[in-house]
């Protein structure tokens, strides 16, 4: 039977996520990748008590999540069962719809059929009565965004989760999307979005727009998918995701022009007495207004070298300006 460690919550950093009563930990674990049935269940479940020790509480999941989909729920389903059941209550559970689940033209996108179905499956497969955090997971162009947002308050009036986000909004998407929720009585709490020190785009209006309406943000994909690590400063290794058949990551990405650039990151990191992984996840968390980071990981040891990152969240000016000049070549 496991037994969390003690001391769990003694050096993990908790922010409160916008105007909430909810603090999410500085590090989330997100179970996009690794946690489906094609994956090794026992080092699912390690990873899940490992994070835990560690003081993450918040655990993140989506409807389409595995392979195949919904597999990731219903694997996390059991280790919540069999390892965490008497620990629900020290954990943050999220999960998202917004992509192809089922066939036909109610198993995708952003309709209230399609929403208040897929929570109700999501549910089934983890084994809850409720989540913590449900997300939309993308804009629907075709469905109106007053529908969308009446299904996420209705999902919360009818206990099936505590709080709700959005996810990939742009900043006039998520204005509109907060002003709907918040007139209905339901608030937005949190966008998750992509940032990386490679890829800005939130810095061009929605961070301030997050900021400025009092919601939490939380960044996926802090690593530019492995390409902010020292892995391919050697080659690409055969068990990395550019190897692999990775949908976003592949072999012709990592090009001369990017491993000169990740070789001169690297070369701050090691002056800050960090990995270059840890710099990154360190130069998103600097920013107050970021909520919280997720990390993806493929064993135990990731995650022990992601959290230490939390030690060194101060940047100097000059570092700063050497990232920047670094990145805009």
């Amino acid at each position: 039977m496991y037994s969390a460690q003690e001391n769990r919550y003694e050096n993990m950093k908790y922010n409160r996520c916008g105007r909430s009563g909810l603090k999410l930990p500085a590090i989330s674990l997100g179970l996009w990748h690794n946690f489906g049935d094609i994956d090794n269940f026992d080092n699912a479940r390690n990873m899940i008590k490992s994070a835990f020790d560690l003081g993450i509480t918040h655990f993140d999941l989506a409807n389409n999540y595995g392979p195949p989909e919904g597999s990731a729920e219903i694997n996390f389903g059991r280790i919540l069962k069999e390892d965490f059941k008497s620990y629900r209550d020290e954990m943050i559970i999220s999960t998202k719809a917004g992509y192809k689940m089922w066939e036909g033209p109610y198993g995708d996108h952003g309709s209230k059929k399609y929403l208040v179905s897929s929570l109700d499956q999501s549910l089934n497969r983890l084994g809850l009565d409720y989540v913590d955090i449900f997300y939309h997971h993308r804009p629907d162009p075709e469905t109106p965004l007053e529908e969308t947002m009446q299904a996420l308050d209705l999902i919360v009036k009818q206990g099936k989760a505590l709080y709700v986000g959005i996810s990939n909004y742009g900043a006039e998407e998520s204005k509109k999307a907060i002003d709907i929720l918040r007139e209905l009585g339901t608030p937005c709490i949190i966008n998750q979005v992509n940032y990386s020190i490679l890829d800005r785009w939130v810095e061009d209006g929605l961070l301030d727009v997050l900021e400025k309406e009092n919601v939490g943000s939380i960044i996926y994909s802090p690593l530019s998918e492995g390409r902010l690590t020292n892995r391919y400063l050697n080659g690409i290794p055969s068990d990395s995701r550019a190897a692999g058949a990775s949908v976003f990551l592949h072999e012709s990405d990592i090009t001369k022009e990017l491993l000169i650039k990740i070789e001169k990151l690297n070369d701050i990191a090691e002056s800050r007495g960090q990995k270059l992984s840890q710099m990154a996840l360190s130069w998103i968390l600097r920013r107050d207004s970021i909520t919280s980071v997720l990390i993806g990981a493929s064993k135990v040891s990731q995650i022990e070298e992601c959290v230490k990152c939390i030690d060194k969240l101060e940047f100097s000016e000059e570092e700063l300006e050497l990232i920047e000049n670094i990145v805009k070549r």
